[in-house]
């Protein structure tokens, strides 16, 4: 399934990803924020289980924010895992 995920407090606008039915993560793709990072982070994340990339990148904050682009992708699988009923 495909998701759109309006950020709070960074520098990126929003996240877009598929949430596949094992529950990894593809097509993930971020608006906006630091370019060449968010490239990084949605190719490190393609193929893995939503799962563990929330228990990785949740919780990173960015400077004096308490949130981070990779800590809004986490919060972005949660909604979708909780939306999904759990699992993809």
């Amino acid at each position: 399934m495909h998701y759109t995920y309006q950020t709070r407090g960074t520098c990126s606008r929003s996240i877009e990803f598929d949430l596949n039915p094992d529950g990894t993560v593809g097509g993930l793709r971020f608006e906006g924020g630091c370019n060449g990072n968010l490239k990084g982070i949605s190719a490190f994340s393609e193929g893995l289980q939503a799962e563990e990339i929330i228990r990785r990148l949740e919780g990173i904050r960015c400077g004096f924010k308490s949130t981070s682009c990779p800590d809004q992708l986490a919060q972005a699988l949660k909604q979708a895992l909780s939306e999904a009923g759990g699992r993809a």
